[in-house]
């Protein structure tokens, strides 16, 4: 079982409109939400991969009703912690020709003894986990150090983890040594100020990363790790929604590291499901024919000097 960790748990919104345009009034053309933030898009994805999986997050209010009432209908296994404030919501709006904007709530205040709760349910559910995954913003009233904890609760255990976070709860995560870590090249930028995406993949090695795969959007991924350097891109251009792009990367690399499989492999795998996620209509979705064709077409190619310093040690 893969443990998916969302400290930021949401209830998705998404509009599909026919073109996007500023400063206009616009009708939608449907309206759907459910149970959302980065983890759950990942447990669904990691589910439509064929691996078991548990969301694990916090909840509160008549918004975390429903965030678990949606979790209930589509058969995702959860523990979920009961929060005083009321739960998230993000709106995405999405257009037939690609354009998607999206809002995103901060999230209520965590307590203390909320977020100690939440560390007992990681600390149990993740300790027996084939790997787990820590993914989106940490909620107000949490310190930068959250996942950072989270991390070395499991690690400790010797569970194989993955973050994908961003700002001060990245740069605090990677000390934690977490085995995968997964920013977008903006992200990535902001905390390493490195002039280039390998640049900085390997100073967050250096600060504790085991291996670093970084998003370059429709250009796909580059990976540094102990085995070497990869650049992994699609066979063609892919138009649609991108907001789970990131989410399905992270579920691959989570498979990953749970099947050993060789990096190229991996990373054929993360363009493959990225690439479905965007031609899918929500995130957390496959275009299954997308997918299959993708992972036979999707090019990876080792790039040169393939030994990488780390000065931490080795990771899987």
């Amino acid at each position: 079982m893969i443990t998916t960790v969302t400290a930021n748990l949401a209830l998705d919104v998404t509009y599909r409109l026919d073109r996007l345009t500023p400063d206009r009034v616009h009708r939608a053309r449907s309206v759907r939400q459910r149970a959302g933030g980065k983890g759950v898009n990942v447990a669904r994805v990691l589910r439509r991969l064929g691996y078991e999986t548990r969301v694990v997050g916090l909840v509160g209010g008549a918004t975390g009703e429903a965030i678990r009432a949606d979790l209930d209908a589509a058969g995702l296994p959860h523990e979920l912690v009961e929060i005083g404030g009321e739960s998230r919501r993000t709106v995405a709006l999405v257009s037939d020709d690609g354009q998607a904007t999206l809002i995103n709530e901060p999230g209520p205040g965590v307590a203390d003894r909320e977020w100690a709760e939440l560390g007992e349910v990681v600390r149990r559910v993740g300790g027996r986990s084939a790997a787990v995954v820590f993914a989106g913003s940490l909620p107000p009233g949490v310190a930068d150090d959250g996942y950072a904890r989270l991390i070395a609760r499991v690690g400790a255990r010797g569970v194989p983890t993955v973050l994908d976070t961003s700002g001060a709860a990245l740069r605090r995560g990677v000390a934690a040594r977490p085995d995968v870590v997964k920013p977008n090249a903006e992200e990535l930028a902001e905390l390493t100020g490195a002039v280039g995406p390998r640049e900085g993949a390997r100073v967050l090695r250096d600060l504790g990363a085991g291996s670093a795969v970084v998003s370059l959007g429709g250009a796909g991924l580059l990976a540094v790790t102990d085995a070497g350097s990869w650049r992994a891109e699609p066979s063609r251009q892919v138009s649609g929604n991108p907001t789970g792009a990131g989410d399905a990367v992270v579920a691959a690399l989570a498979g990953g590291l749970v099947t050993r499989a060789p990096w190229p492999d991996r990373l054929r795998e993360a363009v493959a499901a990225s690439a479905a996620a965007v031609a899918a209509p929500v995130a957390g979705d496959l275009d299954e024919q997308h997918y299959h064709r993708e992972r036979g077409a999707a090019r990876v190619r080792a790039l040169a000097g393939q030994e990488e310093s780390h000065g931490t040690g080795s990771h899987g």
